[in-house]
C-alpha cells in the first residue's frame, strides 16, 4: 500500500470512528431515577390540591419531584368519587384525604399546614407542568425572593376584559405595583418561603388574592418569576345556566384583599387627595 493509500484509509477510519462516537453521544440518555418516596428532611413541599385527577395525578406527581432532590409531595384529595388518593398514595405523596369538597382554593392552607419543607411551590391536580417549569419558582425562592408568581395575567386581548384579569390589574394598581400587572397568587404554579408563609398565616391562603396583598402590605420581596399558561392548559368547565360561580368567589376575595389595604392604609388606600379642599363644600 502506498503511503497516500494509507493516508486516505487510516482518514476514512477516523472518520467512522468519529461519526460513531458523535451518534453515541446523540443517544438520550436515561434519566436519573427519582426516588418514589418523599424525603425525610425535605427543603421543597409541592403542595397538590386534587378532585377526580386520576387521570393525570401521576403524572403531577412525577413532575413536581423533579424540581429538587429533597423533595415531599403533598395531595389534598376532597370530594374525590374516582381513586385520586389510591393513585397518589401508591406514588409515595403523602395524603390528606376529605370525603366532601373543600371549596375553593381550601386545599392549599391544609397542604401549608402539613408542609415541612423550608420553599413551598403549589400547583393544581389537573395541570400536568413538567418539571422544568417549576425549578424556577423554587429557585427565585432559593435565591432570596419570598413570593415567586407565575408572570401569567390571563386572558389580556379580548374585546372585554374578564372581570377576574381587571379586578388582578386593579389590586395590584392600588398596592403600588403596577409593574406586576396581573400577576397574584390566583395563579398557579407558584412559591412561598417559609417566612412568607409565616407571616401571611396558611389560613389566607384560601383566599389568595387576601394572602397576597398582605405579602405586599407587608413588605415582603414578591416578584413575577417564569411564565406558565395555565390558561391554556385548564379543562373547560359547563357553567351553571351561564353563570361562573368561581369567577364570583374570585371577584369577593379581591374585595377582601381592597377591605384589607384601606384598614391598612386609610380610606384612600394611601393616595393624595390632589388638593381638593372639601371642607369649602357646604
Amino acid at each position: 500500500m502506498s503511503l497516500k493509500q494509507h493516508r486516505r484509509t487510516s482518514a476514512r477510519r477516523s472518520g467512522r470512528r468519529a461519526s460513531q462516537a458523535a451518534r453515541r453521544n446523540s443517544r438520550p440518555r436515561p434519566a436519573a431515577v427519582l426516588p418514589a418516596v418523599n424525603h425525610p428532611e425535605p427543603y421543597v413541599s409541592v403542595i397538590i390540591p386534587a378532585m377526580n385527577e386520576a387521570r393525570t395525578i401521576a403524572a403531577v406527581i412525577a413532575e413536581a419531584r423533579g424540581v429538587h432532590p429533597r423533595c415531599e409531595v403533598i395531595v389534598i384529595v376532597n370530594g374525590s368519587a374516582d381513586n385520586t388518593a389510591e393513585i397518589a398514595s401508591s406514588m409515595g405523596a403523602k395524603v390528606i384525604s376529605f370525603t366532601q369538597p373543600l371549596g375553593h382554593d381550601v386545599g392549599r392552607s391544609v397542604g401549608a399546614e402539613a408542609a415541612r419543607g423550608e420553599i413551598l411551590l403549589f400547583t393544581d391536580g389537573d395541570l400536568v407542568i413538567p418539571a422544568a417549569e417549576l425549578r424556577p419558582f423554587v429557585e427565585a425562592i432559593s435565591g432570596g425572593e419570598d413570593v415567586a408568581l407565575n408572570n401569567y395575567s390571563g386572558p389580556v386581548r379580548s374585546r372585554f376584559p374578564h372581570p377576574v384579569v381587571l379586578s388582578k390589574y386593579a389590586l395590584n394598581i392600588m398596592l403600588g405595583r403596577p409593574d406586576l400587572q396581573g400577576y397574584s397568587l390566583t395563579a398557579v404554579p407558584h412559591a412561598l418561603s417559609r417566612a412568607a408563609l409565616t407571616a401571611m398565616g396558611s389560613a389566607s391562603l384560601s383566599r389568595p388574592p387576601l394572602a397576597y396583598a398582605r405579602a405586599v402590605l407587608d413588605g415582603l420581596k414578591v416578584k413575577a418569576v417564569h411564565k406558565v399558561p395555565v390558561g391554556r392548559m385548564n379543562a373547560v368547565r359547563r357553567k351553571a345556566e351561564g353563570k361562573d360561580p368561581l369567577q364570583e368567589v374570585i371577584l369577593r376575595d379581591h374585595l377582601e384583599a381592597v377591605a384589607l389595604l384601606l384598614a391598612r392604609r386609610g380610606k384612600r388606600a394611601g393616595y393624595g387627595d390632589a388638593g381638593r379642599r372639601r371642607e369649602m363644600v357646604r
